[in-house]
């Protein structure tokens, strides 16, 4: 498994008692909170479970964590997210890139990007003539995922990888419905399309009601569109 690097100057000390550690273990570095969490990503069943437990420790009231837990008081357009704020999606989401994620070619990276990959939600949601939207929040949110992992560590390829699969998360809804807001030829060289692909699956199947066959088929329309046709993704 691939792993992140660290620089021990730069970790941040975190006071948490004994009485606040999850399943026995109370991380007191950023090191050791990022590998904790690293860890539930790339090998438990359901992530979410060991991360919202998690949430409830002082720990998420903390920068960066705290980016993540405004996610549970963002609110979603119920007709496009019927699951609720945008913490449950998440959750869902990175339930569902736990199934798939031996089908990555750097499961940490993805896994990540599954966990931050609606962090921009929180700066950018509003109501708009009666609706809720999140206009833009790929692309803050691929800042802001810079912003999250810069925190925990120096590994500057991951956070690179990261953060450009948060930025175009959004590029399979904006290809297959013919927005104006992708750029196909940016991401092309900017991130890997495979990864792009089972994310946005991932995006997909993470909303209640949604259907796997009919989201396949969504993802091979969008390789299509893109001109890179099935690159071996195999859902």
């Amino acid at each position: 498994m691939n792993k992140p690097g660290f620089n021990a100057q730069k970790q941040k000390t975190y006071d948490i008692d004994q009485k606040d550690s999850v399943q026995g273990i109370a991380p007191t570095t950023s090191k050791q909170l990022f590998l904790e969490i690293n860890q539930h990503l790339c090998e438990d069943h359901q992530p979410s479970e060991y991360i919202t437990r998690l949430m409830t420790h002082n720990i998420f009231s903390l920068y960066p964590f705290s980016l993540l837990k405004k996610l549970v008081d963002t609110p979603q357009s119920p007709v496009h997210h019927p699951e609720g704020c945008v913490w449950n999606h998440v959750r869902l989401v990175v339930d569902q890139a736990a199934k798939v994620r031996h089908l990555s070619k750097n499961a940490p990276v993805f896994m990540w990007a599954a966990l931050l990959h609606d962090i921009g939600k929180a700066e950018t949601t509003r109501t708009r003539k009666g609706r809720i939207v999140s206009y833009d929040h790929d692309t803050v949110g691929g800042d802001l995922s810079v912003k999250f992992l810069s925190e925990l560590t120096d590994d500057n390829k991951f956070i690179q990888k990261v953060s450009m699969l948060v930025k175009y998360h959004m590029h399979p809804l904006y290809v297959n419905k013919d927005l104006p807001f992708g750029d196909v030829k940016k991401m092309l060289v900017e991130t890997d399309m495979h990864e792009i692909a089972l994310l946005g699956y991932c995006d997909r199947m993470g909303r209640l009601g949604s259907k796997s066959e009919e989201e396949k088929a969504n993802i091979k329309e969008f390789l299509r569109k893109c001109g890179v046709g099935d690159i071996g993704l195999s859902l």
